[in-house]
């Protein structure tokens, strides 16, 4: 069997590419000075960056490459760099458990008995499904902090009820105004970052596009069931790796997994 040949089926129905909605179109103007913009950048991230554990199920659908990807993976972060990622199918074991813990991660393939060790989570994620992001990046883009330490440096009043925040290593958010200033979108390293509310100002779902990694990614990931600061067992974040599981490569992964490109 070929590596990560299960990894296909966690896809459901990998198709041909598809033309997907377009992108969130943001501002273009120059802006004015936005003299409000750390009060407001309190406001928007004042639940993100009270985080210290996550729980909850994020619902994965896009492309990755010429692939479609779809699927529910059960997640878990602990500040500043655990994470758990579960690929779960409707029925039977799991499709894949990616573990990691100061910044080295394990990926075990129940199906296929293979285990990859030893290399970065954000090397692993990138050739599992093109999202090279380390554990403390993707929790902050779950939650709608957009980065780790978010410290807002200026911002611009935009047209059509839009503003901007920039924060301190280059990333920058896009909010706009109904009843009260909320995040739509976001841009940081090489991602646009699109986001839908949910209640608690947590997102309810976020669309990462980039196309300026190896492959060009476009997911949407629906995040339900979200619990934020409970107790997590450390064990969470370990992978019990069966004894006769063999070994598995990062060129293996990719190569043979939904990242194959034609």
């Amino acid at each position: 069997m070929k590596p990560a040949i299960c990894i296909l089926n966690f896809a459901c129905c990998m198709t041909a590419l598809a033309c997907g909605p377009r992108r969130l179109a943001l501002p273009t103007d120059v802006g004015t000075p936005f003299p409000d913009f750390a009060a407001v950048h309190r406001q928007v991230s004042s639940a993100c960056t009270g985080v210290r554990t996550l729980r909850g199920v994020l619902n994965l659908r896009g492309r990755v490459g010429a692939e479609r990807l779809s699927g529910n993976v059960h997640a878990g972060f602990e500040r500043p760099v655990s994470m758990r990622l579960e690929g779960v199918p409707p029925f039977g074991q799991p499709i894949f458990i990616l573990a990691a813990q100061g910044g080295t991660g394990v990926l075990l393939l129940p199906r296929d008995e293979r285990v990859l060790r030893g290399q970065p989570p954000q090397a692993i994620l990138e050739a599992l499904v093109g999202v090279d992001l380390a554990p403390a990046d993707l929790l902050a883009i779950l939650t709608g902090c957009v980065a780790p330490d978010p410290t807002p440096t200026g911002g611009r009043l935009h047209a059509n009820g839009w503003a901007s925040i920039d924060l301190q290593g280059g990333a920058m958010l896009y909010l706009r105004r109904t009843s009260q200033w909320e995040l739509r979108a976001a841009q940081r390293d090489g991602w646009q970052l699109e986001y839908t509310m949910g209640p608690a100002r947590f997102p309810a779902s976020v669309r990462l596009t980039s196309d300026s990694q190896k492959v060009p990614v476009d997911l949407t990931t629906g995040i339900s069931e979200l619990e934020a600061n409970i107790d997590l067992d450390t064990a969470a974040f370990r992978v019990a790796v069966p004894p006769n599981a063999k070994p598995l490569t990062l060129e293996e992964l990719r190569e043979s997994g939904p990242l194959r490109t034609p």
